[in-house]
């Protein structure tokens, strides 16, 4: 019997993550200096996506007249969200670096948790792009910040 060629298509497009997602998590909270430093935290990680948490610490507020978040703060993690979700598309001895991030501001970052989700929409051989998205538990129909990172992807041959 011959193999169904749609069957095989399917099951080629179903593919897991290069890296598994709790060495991944490791990877990003406590190996980087940086990311450890601020406490980033991984909430959730699939393909493609990552959820991250930035637990609210005083010294991220940027406007102490309105108690707003940091605009510097803001788009550490989203460029840490967006480099994170496309590392989940790449093997581990794969490197990448940012090329290009915009970031929108939309609204004034409270003092509190501060979650950014990094979805993976253009995935090349050297360049990828994620969109992001920043928001609060406090509120969450309101959208702090957007950003579209672009990143350099250097892949490792053996």
């Amino acid at each position: 019997m011959a193999p169904d060629p749609q069957r095989a298509a399917a099951r080629a497009s179903v593919r897991r993550m290069p890296i598994p997602p709790k060495e991944l998590q490791v990877f990003l909270e406590d190996f980087i200096p940086f990311n450890k430093f601020l406490g980033i935290r991984v909430a959730a990680m699939r393909d493609g996506f990552v959820r991250l948490e930035l637990p609210f610490r005083a010294e991220f507020i940027g406007d102490a007249r309105r108690n707003a978040l940091h605009g510097g703060v803001i788009s550490t993690l989203s460029d840490t969200c967006g480099g994170f979700a496309l590392w989940t598309k790449i093997a581990l001895d794969d490197r990448m670096s940012t090329i290009d991030i915009r970031v929108d501001y939309l609204a004034p970052g409270q003092p509190e948790l501060l979650i950014a989700e990094g979805t993976v929409v253009r995935m090349g051989n050297r360049v990828g792009v994620v969109d992001v998205k920043c928001w609060q538990p406090s509120l969450p129909d309101v959208i702090v910040a957007t950003a579209k990172g672009v990143y350099n992807i250097k892949r490792v041959t053996d």
